[in-house]
């Protein structure tokens, strides 16, 4: 084990550490000052890698104990190896016209003995994990475990030019890792997509990020100091604020009770570091895909919903809410009969002749503050608005629930319905006066139409009280005898005498006086 590891890992880690000497020496020739501090990251990252290879050679782990293949190793190893291939990606894709041939060839052997590393990490630990010695093929190198090359050789290429691989809108992603240099890479790489980019060290402060801030996408490393990466995962999926934040998660180990557990605990995919820029730029593209038709879908239910009340309190302006659950539950036919209810008219004195006057645009603009405020009052009292008609407006109270109170809840209204007719006068400085009847008695209610639904009331206590409104006074509220026992004692009225009603006779009326 200990010569393969010389031979196929330690190699390249002293072979890395070779190129990104002469990457570091031609640089400062050549004055490339500003490539000089990710040259120097690249060159501590190397380091720290050799010192762990020679270490594992030595069949010791890095801090000292005994040599165990376990999660830990494999992340400390990962790391650094990260750093490296990150930034020679970077490099490679973003400098190779600015930078001179040699110095980009040296680079590119560094990503290669990168790549190189990577396969053999991957090949050490899997038969670490069968507990069986490597099997070496005829040129010395490990042999690949299963069948996956097999695989994706049989697989095309993608065609990143192609429709289906067009950029996702420009996004707000949160990058989480307690590593500098993997944060690093991993915002220079998203800011060059174009995206908005926080990142935090540690999960505490993930989560303050995140809960002042509106993110799309959370790229979250899965082994943090302190708080876990898991439980990070776990906390923004329990938040209501953060529950909907897709989260890839970020580690070095890849055993897959690791990747279950992330998956099952919300998140929307796991990626194995370092990883190969085409891939992690494809998983966040999808990521954000997602996210964004979930938002989409979102908005559309939220406009349905918003429709949906909309037309609900439109019905609520023809119908009442009785009657509206009534024909929701399948009635087709809605006629009641009340023994009791007691019914207003509201018109305004003159107002025909007013209106020949006024321009129409004021005209109705006048009728619709006047009624809108009758509106309000009347939801107020809870009665119900049956229609209005021209300049008159009627009201009844007792249908189609049956209201114990129903009289006393309209003369309520009249008074403070005569108050507001006052009040728009004075601010219009238009002369407006109002006359009110009231009558109570029995009705028969119900919903007229198939297309156009109207509830209306009809019956003998409908005539009375229109004849009421039509015999009544300005500013005066006009009731019958009826409605005055109905109210008993909880009123003060004037007797108005005996007045012969048009088509109803002769009647004893009075003058609703207060309350």
């Amino acid at each position: 084990m200990s010569a393969f590891l010389r031979q196929e890992v330690q190699a390249p880690t002293k072979a890395i550490a070779g190129f990104l000497d002469f990457v570091s020496e031609d640089a400062r020739r050549l004055k490339l000052d500003h490539l000089l501090p990710d040259i120097d990251r690249m060159r501590g990252a190397s380091m720290r890698l050799n010192a762990f290879i020679d270490s594992i050679t030595q069949g010791i782990s890095p801090t000292g104990g005994p040599l165990e293949f376990d999660r830990q190793l494999r992340h400390d190893l990962r790391t650094p190896l990260n750093a490296i291939k990150g930034y020679s990606e970077l490099f490679i894709e973003d400098m190779k016209d600015e930078i001179p041939h040699e110095l980009w060839a040296d680079l590119a052997k560094v990503k290669d003995c990168a790549d190189q590393l990577l396969h053999q990490f991957d090949t050490i630990f899997a038969l670490a994990q069968e507990q069986q010695a490597p099997v070496i093929d005829k040129d010395g190198h490990a042999r690949e475990i299963g069948m996956v090359a097999d695989v994706l050789c049989s697989v095309p290429a993608l065609d990143l030019t192609s429709p289906g691989h067009e950029r996702v809108p420009s996004s707000r992603i949160l990058v989480v890792d307690d590593n500098a240099a993997n944060r690093d890479i991993l915002v220079r790489q998203l800011l060059r997509r174009g995206h908005a980019v926080m990142s935090a060290a540690d999960g505490p402060g993930a989560l303050e990020l995140a809960e002042r801030n509106e993110f799309d996408l959370v790229l979250l490393d899965l082994i943090l100091p302190g708080m876990g990466g898991f439980e990070v995962l776990r906390r923004l999926k329990e938040a209501e604020h953060t529950e909907d934040i897709p989260v890839i998660m970020i580690s070095a180990l890849d055993e897959l009770d690791s990747v279950v557990r992330c998956i099952e605990g919300g998140a929307e995919d796991y990626l194995i570091k370092p990883f190969n820029p085409v891939l992690l730029r494809a998983r966040i593209d999808a990521s954000l895909e997602k996210k964004h038709l979930r938002n989409r879908e979102k908005k559309f239910i939220q406009d349905i919903d918003q429709e949906r009340r909309r037309s609900e309190a439109l019905l609520l302006n023809i119908l009442p809410q009785e009657v509206i659950r009534r024909l929701r539950g399948g009635e087709m036919a809605i006629a009641d009969r009340i023994e009791e209810a007691t019914i207003l008219f509201c018109d305004l004195v003159g107002f025909t002749a007013l209106s020949q006057e006024l321009p129409a645009g004021r005209t109705v603009d006048l009728l619709n503050r006047l009624f809108s405020v009758f509106d309000e009052l009347v939801a107020e009292q809870a009665v119900e608005k049956i229609k209005t008609i021209g300049d008159s407006y009627m009201v009844a109270a007792g249908i189609p629930e049956r209201q114990s109170d129903h009289a006393l809840r309209i003369a309520t209204l009249a008074p403070r319905m005569l108050a507001t007719v006052d009040d728009i006068a004075k601010a219009t400085n238009i002369r407006l006066q109002a006359r009110i009847g009231i009558h109570t008695g029995p009705v028969v209610a119900g919903v007229l139409g198939t297309h156009k639904f109207v509830y209306d009331v009809w019956g003998e206590t409908v005539n009375i009280a229109s004849r009421m409104e039509s015999h009544s006074l300005p500013q005066q509220i006009h009731i019958s005898a009826a409605t005055r026992v109905a109210l008993s004692d909880r009123f003060t009225v004037k007797p108005r005498g005996r007045v012969r009603i048009r088509d109803c006779g002769v009647m004893e009326t009075y003058f609703l006086i207060n309350s």
